[in-house]
């Protein structure tokens, strides 16, 4: 989700309106709500993911990263290419590229191709995104037809989690996990028939394209969490290890002084120069590292080792998205009258409990002590965060970077969650590996000849048995201790750094700033 512009930018067309404003409404929304279910339809499918493709357990991670890394790295310049190209021409453009990485990662073969299929998906859906919203500014009256519409962006948006967790449980369940990339494409196809008939165009403005910021962000990141997962299986002292963390640093010293130099840049750096807002971005980058951990690890947990389907596992997940919401809303009627400081240092202190819950977690834990309890501890405490933190991030930014403040806090979410997931694969990995040294001696003792023959095979204990649940939940654990460090870190930014008060957040056009 993200915002390429602000509503006095983004006045609209002069080219008459179209009479269906239900159905360009019903487009923009849909295009939205592909983008952002995508983020958890594919997470229920992981399991079988893995089995089919054959992944191991810290390459599996990619399939998440591939997607996070080329959406969150491209989609300020997918914003800007909105307003420089014409939104509306852009936006098809998009939906047609999400579509088609759609259709590649569903018949993907191998690995590869599928990681290949994510990535474009990622760049896709950083194009469409952004220009999805500003459409809104250009085909709806300001005043309360641009609020409702706007509201019914929001809700669509914030609803795209739990669809995504339900939508993949019956996907991959009553059909197969490709069907999680398939169902995307005879949406994008109608989005693209349906845009230029009923959506109109936006006015193009002067602009240039930050071409060498948004690739040398976005590759530094990749080569920085490629570094990461590679620890993970060859070890901190491997060559290539350190070679993508050396690349990774030096292209994102690299981008900071493109950054500085260029007439246009991408990141306008002088945002963070306000204290509350970088707070808020530090508190953005460490949480949604934990978030991303809690969705691809407990996935993995109550498939693996509770025995759940598909859809069972995506029910599972709801009441996390449950507790956001009803915590959103709570903090969205409060804040004003006591500022964003008690509910962000509330929330982080709730957040990090429930990560220090999980790393309880044992082979022995139930759904409701290892899994229920700690995720919606976790996800009230997200809520309280997210609508303060977005609204530090446009509070007494001009008029003219409001897009790029809010792109920007965008950005942090899915950047914080691929390094995130990376650092927590690592340290799952070597936990796993250890643990599972330790488990050895019992297995050979106690396993099948058939069982023994599997672990010589694949180099793990078979899927299914106690050993392989044992350091599975241990290497889960173990990840969270990250995870729950993570989050002390913006608890601290909270008590610390965060100097806001209720006066301090913009009180008008809320619903353009932030959703």
């Amino acid at each position: 989700m993200a915002i390429s512009d602000t509503l006095s930018k983004a006045a609209p067309s002069q080219a008459s309106r179209g009479q269906h404003k239900g159905i360009a409404l019903a487009v923009i929304a849909a295009t939205q709500l592909m983008v952002v279910l995508d983020a958890t339809i594919v997470n229920i499918a992981l399991p079988h993911i893995q089995d089919a493709l054959e992944f191991s357990n810290t390459s599996l991670s990619w399939v998440i990263n591939a997607y996070t890394l080329t959406f969150g790295g491209l989609l300020l310049l997918g914003g800007r290419a909105g307003d420089i190209l014409g939104r509306r021409r852009v936006f098809i453009f998009g939906a047609l590229l999400f579509g088609l990485a759609s259709l590649l990662g569903g018949f993907a073969q191998d690995s590869g191709m599928l990681l290949a299929a994510r990535a474009l998906q990622g760049i896709g859906g950083a194009i469409c995104s952004p220009t999805a919203f500003a459409l809104i500014a250009t085909n709806f009256e300001e005043g309360p037809e641009r609020n409702r519409a706007f509201g019914v962006f929001s809700a669509v948006a914030g609803s795209g989690a739990a669809i995504g967790l339900l939508a993949g449980g019956l996907l991959t369940e009553y059909l197969n996990w490709r069907w999680v990339f398939f169902v995307n494409v005879p949406i994008a196809v109608l989005i693209a028939v349906a845009a230029p008939l009923y959506i109109n165009e936006s006015e193009r403005h002067e602009g240039r394209f930050d071409l060498p910021g948004a690739l040398t962000s976005t590759l530094g990141l990749v080569s920085l969490v490629y570094g990461f997962i590679r620890a993970a299986s060859e070890g901190w002292s491997d060559s290539l290890t350190l070679g993508s963390f050396a690349v990774g640093v030096v292209l994102l010293a690299l981008f900071l002084v493109i950054e500085r130099r260029t007439a246009q840049p991408i990141t306008p750096l002088h945002l963070l120069a306000n204290r509350n807002r970088t707070g808020g971005l530090v508190m953005m980058l460490c949480l949604a590292a934990a978030m991303f951990g809690i969705f691809f690890y407990i996935t993995i947990f109550v498939q693996r080792v509770l025995g759940y389907s598909p859809l069972k596992a995506g029910v599972a997940f709801l009441p996390i998205s449950v507790a956001i919401i009803i915590a959103a809303q709570i903090a969205s009627v409060f804040q004003a009258k006591y500022g964003p400081k008690p509910f962000m240092a509330g929330g982080a202190v709730l957040v990090t409990g429930g990560l220090t819950w999980l790393t309880q977690t044992s082979a022995d834990s139930s759904y409701v002590t290892g899994v229920l309890g700690p995720t919606v501890v976790f996800g009230f405490g997200m809520g309280l965060i997210f609508v303060p933190v977005m609204l530090l991030s446009v509070a007494g930014v001009p008029g003219h970077e409001t897009g790029a403040a809010s792109g920007l806090l965008n950005s942090m979410q899915q950047i914080g969650g691929s390094l995130g997931l990376s650092i927590l694969t690592t340290v799952f990995a070597t936990a796993a590996r250890n643990e599972g040294k330790l488990q050895a001696p019992d297995f050979m003792a106690n396993a099948t000849p058939a069982q023994k023959a599997e672990f010589a095979a694949q180099g793990q204990f078979p899927v299914g048995t106690s050993w392989y649940n044992e350091v599975l939940a241990h290497g889960i654990a173990q990840a969270f201790i990250i995870g729950a460090a993570l989050a002390a870190v913006a608890l601290l930014v909270s008590v610390f750094v965060i100097k806001a008060k209720p006066g301090d957040l913009p009180t008008e056009g809320v619903a353009a700033a932030v959703h």
